[in-house]
């Protein structure tokens, strides 16, 4: 009833589709792989949720700004033409990888009126950048057939890393935890390692289609084998956070000290900087204990 959503998928692309990527690994140790990882995502989820803070008190300005539409339009093209190539080449599955759905979360960013649940899925997509430089560095476009398409691959990959750097320029609800914070990264490593395990790979499997290499391994993956599902567990789990902290700490760098690019004195603050706070500003309050905050 569904081929439609894949049957354009390449099947001359080794490791793309069919069953000799299905059965690289016996259902036995997908199983069992999956109830050994099932125990580390809800121990991740549940230490994570329990630690991790938004701030009590987040100031902002309006902050729609030329540059944040523009943004917009952009990724909102971009995104709106990879749909599009996906529903005419019938392989609309791929619309389920990880970099889709961050591109999907980043529209929202940056739409979205300011509130704690901007600030929680701003730090959280945060922990989900080595989808670009994976991309960068083992690009996969053998299956992208024209030009535009190919060139869409880069584009949608770059924004991901312009979108958040933009973001944190601004400031107010776009703001991030102290570098010595790891309970989002724990949180948001949980819930990549649900999306891949829980939602991705019972897709996968009867459709035969390796999305997220959550099938088979990548020919030029060097941990290629039969554990490599758990390599790629170990790997990613210290290249997420490692990523996101590094983005921030360069970002910080290139917004608050570094003299031809500094913008603000702290990351915290809002662009443009205003020394009163204006008579539209809000204020965002802990009132539930347990900090997470609420607006008033």
């Amino acid at each position: 009833m569904f081929e439609w959503a894949y049957d354009g998928v390449n099947a001359s692309i080794p490791r793309n589709v069919g069953p000799e990527c299905a059965y690289y690994l016996s259902l036995k140790q997908r199983i069992i792989e999956t109830l050994f990882i099932s125990i580390f995502i809800i121990s991740f989820l549940v230490w994570g949720y329990r630690r991790i803070k938004l701030p009590s008190k987040v100031s902002y300005v309006n902050q729609d700004c030329v540059g944040r539409r523009i943004l917009l339009i952009i990724m909102s093209l971009v995104l709106g033409m990879e749909i599009g190539f996906k529903f005419t080449s019938r392989t609309v599955i791929y619309i389920l990888n990880p970099c889709h759905i961050t591109s999907a979360a980043q529209l929202y960013l940056l739409a979205a009126n300011p509130s704690p649940t901007v600030t929680a899925i701003f730090r959280i997509h945060l922990n989900f950048l080595n989808g670009p430089l994976l991309a960068y560095l083992f690009p996969e476009t053998e299956s992208r057939r024209i030009f535009a398409d190919k060139a869409l691959y880069y584009i949608q990959h770059g924004l991901m890393v312009v979108i958040p750097y933009y973001l944190l320029r601004i400031g107010g609800v776009y703001n991030i935890e102290p570098l010595s914070d790891m309970s989002w990264c724990i949180f948001s490593y949980g819930i990549n390692l649900a999306y891949h395990f829980w939602i991705i790979q019972p897709i996968a499997l009867p459709t035969q289609v390796n999305l997220s290499h959550m099938l088979c391994a990548a020919i030029l993956d060097p941990f290629e084998g039969q554990n490599y599902r758990m390599w790629t567990f170990i790997h990613q789990g210290l290249l997420c956070p490692l990523l996101c902290k590094l983005f921030c700490y360069i970002s910080d760098f290139f917004l608050t000290k570094f003299s031809l690019t500094k913008v603000k004195p702290t990351l915290e603050c809002v662009f443009p900087i205003r020394n009163n706070f204006d008579d539209n500003e809000k204020l965002y309050e802990d009132t539930s204990g347990n900090g997470h905050t609420h607006v008033n």
